[in-house]
Protein backbone atom coordinates (compact mmCIF):
# COMPACT_ATOMS: atom_id res chain seq x y z
CA UNK A 1 0.00 0.00 0.00
CA UNK A 2 1.04 3.60 -0.56
CA UNK A 3 2.19 5.91 2.19
CA UNK A 4 -0.46 6.86 4.71
CA UNK A 5 -0.49 10.55 3.90
CA UNK A 6 0.54 12.51 0.84
CA UNK A 7 2.75 15.48 1.69
CA UNK A 8 4.52 16.18 -1.60
CA UNK A 9 3.57 19.41 -3.34
CA UNK A 10 4.16 20.27 -6.99
CA UNK A 11 5.99 23.29 -8.29
CA UNK A 12 3.45 25.55 -9.93
CA UNK A 13 3.75 28.84 -11.77
CA UNK A 14 2.38 32.11 -10.43
CA UNK A 15 -0.30 32.00 -13.13
CA UNK A 16 -1.36 28.48 -12.15
CA UNK A 17 -1.55 29.50 -8.49
CA UNK A 18 -3.67 32.53 -9.41
CA UNK A 19 -5.87 30.23 -11.46
CA UNK A 20 -6.49 27.94 -8.46
CA UNK A 21 -7.23 30.99 -6.32
CA UNK A 22 -9.73 32.23 -8.88
CA UNK A 23 -11.41 28.84 -9.29
CA UNK A 24 -11.78 28.33 -5.54
CA UNK A 25 -13.05 31.87 -5.06
CA UNK A 26 -15.64 31.35 -7.81
CA UNK A 27 -16.99 28.31 -5.98
CA UNK A 28 -16.98 30.13 -2.63
CA UNK A 29 -18.79 33.23 -3.92
CA UNK A 30 -21.21 31.17 -6.01
CA UNK A 31 -22.18 29.06 -3.01
CA UNK A 32 -22.59 32.13 -0.81
CA UNK A 33 -24.97 33.57 -3.42
CA UNK A 34 -26.84 30.25 -3.65
CA UNK A 35 -27.29 30.36 0.12
CA UNK A 36 -28.74 33.87 -0.19
CA UNK A 37 -31.17 32.82 -2.94
CA UNK A 38 -32.25 29.82 -0.87
CA UNK A 39 -32.97 32.13 2.05
CA UNK A 40 -35.07 34.32 -0.27
CA UNK A 41 -37.14 31.33 -1.34
CA UNK A 42 -35.82 31.33 -4.91
CA UNK A 43 -34.22 27.89 -4.51
CA UNK A 44 -36.53 25.11 -3.37
CA UNK A 45 -35.94 21.59 -2.14
CA UNK A 46 -32.49 20.62 -0.90
CA UNK A 47 -29.36 22.70 -1.29
CA UNK A 48 -25.99 21.35 -0.17
CA UNK A 49 -23.19 23.93 -0.20
CA UNK A 50 -19.49 23.25 -0.83
CA UNK A 51 -18.09 26.12 1.25
CA UNK A 52 -14.80 25.04 2.84
CA UNK A 53 -14.17 22.12 0.48
CA UNK A 54 -13.09 24.12 -2.58
CA UNK A 55 -9.47 22.88 -2.65
CA UNK A 56 -10.60 19.29 -3.17
CA UNK A 57 -12.23 19.59 -6.57
CA UNK A 58 -9.97 22.40 -7.83
CA UNK A 59 -6.84 20.38 -6.95
CA UNK A 60 -8.19 17.23 -8.57
CA UNK A 61 -9.35 18.98 -11.73
CA UNK A 62 -5.83 20.43 -12.12
CA UNK A 63 -4.62 16.95 -13.09
CA UNK A 64 -7.32 16.14 -15.66
CA UNK A 65 -7.31 16.18 -19.44
CA UNK A 66 -10.03 16.36 -22.09
CA UNK A 67 -12.04 13.13 -22.03
CA UNK A 68 -11.71 12.47 -18.30
CA UNK A 69 -15.05 11.99 -16.57
CA UNK A 70 -16.46 12.98 -13.21
CA UNK A 71 -19.49 11.88 -11.20
CA UNK A 72 -20.46 12.89 -7.69
CA UNK A 73 -23.14 13.11 -5.03
CA UNK A 74 -25.65 15.89 -4.36
CA UNK A 75 -23.02 18.35 -3.01
CA UNK A 76 -22.15 19.05 -6.59
CA UNK A 77 -22.14 22.76 -7.49
CA UNK A 78 -18.40 23.08 -6.88
CA UNK A 79 -17.63 20.14 -9.14
CA UNK A 80 -19.63 21.67 -11.98
CA UNK A 81 -17.89 25.02 -11.75
CA UNK A 82 -14.44 23.41 -11.42
CA UNK A 83 -14.86 21.41 -14.64
CA UNK A 84 -15.90 24.52 -16.56
CA UNK A 85 -19.67 24.41 -16.59
CA UNK A 86 -21.38 27.79 -17.04
CA UNK A 87 -22.35 29.46 -13.72
CA UNK A 88 -25.47 30.86 -15.42
CA UNK A 89 -26.72 27.38 -16.29
CA UNK A 90 -25.89 26.03 -12.83
CA UNK A 91 -27.66 28.86 -10.98
CA UNK A 92 -30.66 28.68 -13.30
CA UNK A 93 -30.98 24.98 -12.53
CA UNK A 94 -30.78 25.68 -8.79
CA UNK A 95 -33.75 28.01 -9.16
CA UNK A 96 -35.68 25.56 -11.34
CA UNK A 97 -35.57 27.66 -14.51
CA UNK A 98 -35.62 26.75 -18.18
CA UNK A 99 -32.08 28.02 -18.72
CA UNK A 100 -30.67 25.45 -16.30
CA UNK A 101 -28.54 22.46 -17.24
CA UNK A 102 -31.48 20.09 -16.71
CA UNK A 103 -34.07 22.56 -18.05
CA UNK A 104 -35.09 23.41 -14.49
CA UNK A 105 -36.25 19.88 -13.71
CA UNK A 106 -33.24 18.53 -11.84
CA UNK A 107 -32.55 21.22 -9.28
CA UNK A 108 -29.52 21.37 -7.01
CA UNK A 109 -28.86 17.64 -6.90
CA UNK A 110 -29.33 16.56 -10.51
CA UNK A 111 -27.34 18.36 -13.19
CA UNK A 112 -25.36 16.95 -16.09
CA UNK A 113 -23.13 18.15 -18.91
CA UNK A 114 -22.20 15.84 -21.76
CA UNK A 115 -19.87 18.53 -23.13
CA UNK A 116 -17.85 18.73 -19.88
CA UNK A 117 -18.09 14.97 -19.17
CA UNK A 118 -19.94 15.68 -15.92
CA UNK A 119 -22.27 12.80 -15.18
CA UNK A 120 -24.22 14.29 -12.39
CA UNK A 121 -24.93 14.89 -8.88
CA UNK A 122 -26.87 11.90 -7.53
CA UNK A 123 -29.33 11.97 -4.65
CA UNK A 124 -29.10 8.30 -3.62
CA UNK A 125 -26.22 7.97 -1.15
CA UNK A 126 -23.36 6.05 -2.77
CA UNK A 127 -25.26 5.32 -6.00
CA UNK A 128 -22.80 7.30 -8.09
CA UNK A 129 -19.91 4.97 -7.16
CA UNK A 130 -20.94 1.95 -9.30
CA UNK A 131 -22.02 4.36 -12.05
CA UNK A 132 -18.51 5.84 -11.94
CA UNK A 133 -17.03 2.37 -12.37
CA UNK A 134 -19.31 1.93 -15.38
CA UNK A 135 -17.98 5.13 -16.92
CA UNK A 136 -14.44 3.87 -16.36
CA UNK A 137 -15.36 0.52 -17.90
CA UNK A 138 -16.49 2.30 -21.07
CA UNK A 139 -13.03 3.86 -21.43
CA UNK A 140 -11.29 0.56 -20.69
CA UNK A 141 -13.47 -1.07 -23.35
CA UNK A 142 -12.58 1.62 -25.90
CA UNK A 143 -8.88 1.29 -25.13
CA UNK A 144 -8.17 4.96 -24.40
CA UNK A 145 -6.35 6.38 -21.37
CA UNK A 146 -9.18 8.47 -19.92
CA UNK A 147 -9.80 8.43 -16.17
CA UNK A 148 -13.03 8.69 -14.19
CA UNK A 149 -13.25 10.53 -10.86
CA UNK A 150 -15.98 9.01 -8.66
CA UNK A 151 -16.58 11.28 -5.67
CA UNK A 152 -18.38 10.24 -2.49
CA UNK A 153 -18.35 11.21 1.17
CA UNK A 154 -17.31 9.62 4.44
CA UNK A 155 -20.95 8.74 5.14
CA UNK A 156 -21.42 7.01 1.78
CA UNK A 157 -18.22 5.04 2.44
CA UNK A 158 -20.30 2.71 4.63
CA UNK A 159 -22.63 1.74 1.78
CA UNK A 160 -22.42 -1.85 0.58
CA UNK A 161 -22.48 -0.95 -3.11
CA UNK A 162 -19.17 0.89 -2.63
CA UNK A 163 -17.41 -2.39 -1.81
CA UNK A 164 -19.10 -4.31 -4.60
CA UNK A 165 -17.73 -1.60 -6.88
CA UNK A 166 -14.24 -1.82 -5.37
CA UNK A 167 -14.26 -5.54 -6.14
CA UNK A 168 -15.29 -5.16 -9.77
CA UNK A 169 -12.99 -2.20 -10.37
CA UNK A 170 -10.01 -4.14 -9.03
CA UNK A 171 -10.99 -7.32 -10.86
CA UNK A 172 -11.16 -5.50 -14.20
CA UNK A 173 -8.37 -2.95 -13.57
CA UNK A 174 -10.73 -0.06 -14.23
CA UNK A 175 -9.24 3.45 -14.62
CA UNK A 176 -11.26 5.01 -11.79
CA UNK A 177 -10.13 7.21 -8.92
CA UNK A 178 -12.40 6.82 -5.92
CA UNK A 179 -12.34 10.18 -4.15
CA UNK A 180 -13.59 10.07 -0.56
CA UNK A 181 -14.41 13.68 0.32
CA UNK A 182 -14.12 13.17 4.07
CA UNK A 183 -15.60 16.29 5.65
CA UNK A 184 -15.76 14.33 8.92
CA UNK A 185 -19.47 14.62 9.69
CA UNK A 186 -21.43 12.89 6.89
CA UNK A 187 -25.05 14.03 7.38
CA UNK A 188 -24.39 14.98 10.99
CA UNK A 189 -22.55 12.13 12.71
CA UNK A 190 -18.83 12.38 13.45
CA UNK A 191 -16.75 9.78 11.63
CA UNK A 192 -15.50 8.23 14.89
CA UNK A 193 -19.11 7.41 15.83
CA UNK A 194 -20.12 5.91 12.48
CA UNK A 195 -17.06 4.29 10.95
CA UNK A 196 -15.01 1.46 12.43
CA UNK A 197 -11.80 2.31 10.57
CA UNK A 198 -9.93 5.52 11.33
CA UNK A 199 -8.59 5.76 7.77
CA UNK A 200 -11.31 4.98 5.25
CA UNK A 201 -8.97 4.57 2.27
CA UNK A 202 -7.59 1.36 3.87
CA UNK A 203 -10.85 -0.35 3.03
CA UNK A 204 -9.48 -0.79 -0.47
CA UNK A 205 -6.68 -3.02 0.81
CA UNK A 206 -8.63 -6.34 0.71
CA UNK A 207 -9.24 -5.68 -2.98
CA UNK A 208 -5.64 -4.72 -3.69
CA UNK A 209 -6.52 -1.08 -4.37
CA UNK A 210 -3.77 1.35 -3.33
CA UNK A 211 -4.63 4.66 -1.75
CA UNK A 212 -3.62 7.47 0.56
CA UNK A 213 -4.82 10.32 2.73
CA UNK A 214 -4.56 13.84 1.37
CA UNK A 215 -4.85 17.23 3.08
CA UNK A 216 -8.02 18.52 1.45
CA UNK A 217 -7.52 22.06 2.73
CA UNK A 218 -4.32 22.43 0.66
CA UNK A 219 -4.95 22.71 -3.08
CA UNK A 220 -1.33 21.95 -3.99
CA UNK A 221 -1.27 18.77 -1.89
CA UNK A 222 -4.49 17.67 -3.59
CA UNK A 223 -3.05 18.42 -7.03
CA UNK A 224 0.08 16.37 -6.29
CA UNK A 225 -1.96 13.40 -5.07
CA UNK A 226 -4.27 13.68 -8.06
CA UNK A 227 -1.34 13.61 -10.50
CA UNK A 228 -0.01 10.45 -8.84
CA UNK A 229 -3.42 8.74 -8.92
CA UNK A 230 -4.08 9.78 -12.52
CA UNK A 231 -0.68 8.44 -13.65
CA UNK A 232 -1.48 5.12 -11.93
CA UNK A 233 -4.81 4.82 -13.77
CA UNK A 234 -3.55 5.99 -17.17
CA UNK A 235 -0.79 3.36 -16.98
CA UNK A 236 -3.44 0.63 -16.81
CA UNK A 237 -2.76 -0.30 -13.19
CA UNK A 238 -6.39 -0.20 -12.13
CA UNK A 239 -8.25 1.89 -9.54
CA UNK A 240 -6.86 4.19 -6.85
CA UNK A 241 -8.39 5.67 -3.68
CA UNK A 242 -7.81 9.20 -2.43
CA UNK A 243 -9.23 9.98 1.00
CA UNK A 244 -9.25 13.75 0.99
CA UNK A 245 -9.60 15.19 4.50
CA UNK A 246 -11.65 18.34 4.21
CA UNK A 247 -14.20 20.35 6.19
CA UNK A 248 -17.49 21.99 5.32
CA UNK A 249 -18.28 25.26 7.06
CA UNK A 250 -22.05 25.04 6.60
CA UNK A 251 -24.38 22.26 7.67
CA UNK A 252 -25.09 19.15 5.64
CA UNK A 253 -27.76 21.08 3.76
CA UNK A 254 -29.29 24.53 4.14
CA UNK A 255 -31.87 23.07 6.55
CA UNK A 256 -29.22 21.64 8.91
CA UNK A 257 -28.53 23.72 12.08
CA UNK A 258 -25.27 21.70 12.60
CA UNK A 259 -25.69 21.33 16.37
CA UNK A 260 -23.38 18.30 16.36
CA UNK A 261 -20.29 20.55 16.46
CA UNK A 262 -19.36 23.83 18.13
CA UNK A 263 -19.15 27.22 16.47
CA UNK A 264 -15.66 27.50 17.92
CA UNK A 265 -14.57 24.40 15.99
CA UNK A 266 -15.82 25.83 12.70
CA UNK A 267 -14.28 29.25 13.38
CA UNK A 268 -10.93 27.69 14.24
CA UNK A 269 -10.90 25.86 10.92
CA UNK A 270 -11.81 29.05 9.06
CA UNK A 271 -9.09 31.03 10.84
CA UNK A 272 -6.28 28.48 10.59
CA UNK A 273 -6.95 26.19 7.62
CA UNK A 274 -9.07 28.01 5.04
CA UNK A 275 -7.99 26.74 1.60
CA UNK A 276 -8.52 30.06 -0.18
CA UNK A 277 -6.70 32.13 2.42
CA UNK A 278 -3.73 29.75 2.24
CA UNK A 279 -3.33 30.40 -1.49
CA UNK A 280 -3.92 34.11 -0.99
CA UNK A 281 -1.06 34.18 1.53
CA UNK A 282 1.20 32.27 -0.88
CA UNK A 283 0.49 34.74 -3.65
CA UNK A 284 1.15 37.78 -1.48
CA UNK A 285 4.18 36.54 0.49
CA UNK A 286 5.76 35.12 -2.67
CA UNK A 287 5.15 38.43 -4.44
CA UNK A 288 3.24 36.62 -7.19
CA UNK A 289 0.34 39.06 -6.84
CA UNK A 290 -0.48 42.34 -5.14
CA UNK A 291 -3.50 43.21 -3.02
CA UNK A 292 -4.83 45.13 -6.02
CA UNK A 293 -4.43 42.06 -8.25
CA UNK A 294 -6.46 39.95 -5.84
CA UNK A 295 -9.11 42.65 -5.44
CA UNK A 296 -9.47 42.68 -9.22
CA UNK A 297 -9.98 38.90 -9.25
CA UNK A 298 -12.57 39.18 -6.48
CA UNK A 299 -14.39 41.92 -8.39
CA UNK A 300 -14.43 39.79 -11.55
CA UNK A 301 -15.78 36.78 -9.64
CA UNK A 302 -18.50 38.80 -7.94
CA UNK A 303 -19.62 40.12 -11.34
CA UNK A 304 -19.83 36.56 -12.74
CA UNK A 305 -21.83 35.35 -9.74
CA UNK A 306 -24.18 38.35 -9.77
CA UNK A 307 -24.75 37.79 -13.47
CA UNK A 308 -25.61 34.14 -12.82
CA UNK A 309 -28.16 35.16 -10.18
CA UNK A 310 -29.70 37.71 -12.53
CA UNK A 311 -29.81 35.17 -15.35
CA UNK A 312 -31.53 32.69 -13.03
CA UNK A 313 -34.11 35.23 -11.87
CA UNK A 314 -35.01 36.29 -15.41
CA UNK A 315 -35.01 32.86 -17.02
CA UNK A 316 -38.58 31.53 -17.36
CA UNK A 317 -39.87 28.49 -15.52
CA UNK A 318 -40.20 25.33 -17.64
CA UNK A 319 -43.36 25.04 -19.71
CA UNK A 320 -45.96 22.57 -18.42
CA UNK A 321 -45.31 20.34 -21.45
CA UNK A 322 -41.81 19.71 -20.07
CA UNK A 323 -43.42 17.37 -17.52
CA UNK A 324 -43.62 14.80 -20.32
CA UNK A 325 -40.15 15.18 -21.85
CA UNK A 326 -36.89 13.43 -20.92
CA UNK A 327 -38.67 10.51 -19.25
CA UNK A 328 -38.65 6.77 -19.83
CA UNK A 329 -41.87 5.31 -21.20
Amino acid sequence: MAARKSTKKPNVSAEELKGYYRDMLLIRRFEEKAGQLYGMGLIGGFCHLYIGQEAVVVGLEAATKEGDKRITSYRDHGHMLACGMDPNGVMAELTGREGGYSKGKGGSMHMFSKEKHFYGGHGIVGAQVPLGAGLAFSDKYRGNDNVTFAYFGDGAANQGQVYETFNMAALWDLPVIFVIENNQYAMGTAQARSTSTADIYTRGEPFGIPGEIVDGMDVLAVKAASEKAVAHCRAGKGPYILEVKTYRYRGHSMSDPAKYRTREEVQKMRDERDPIEQVRDMLLTGKHATEDDLKAIDKEIKAIVNESAEFAKTSPEPALEELWTDIYA
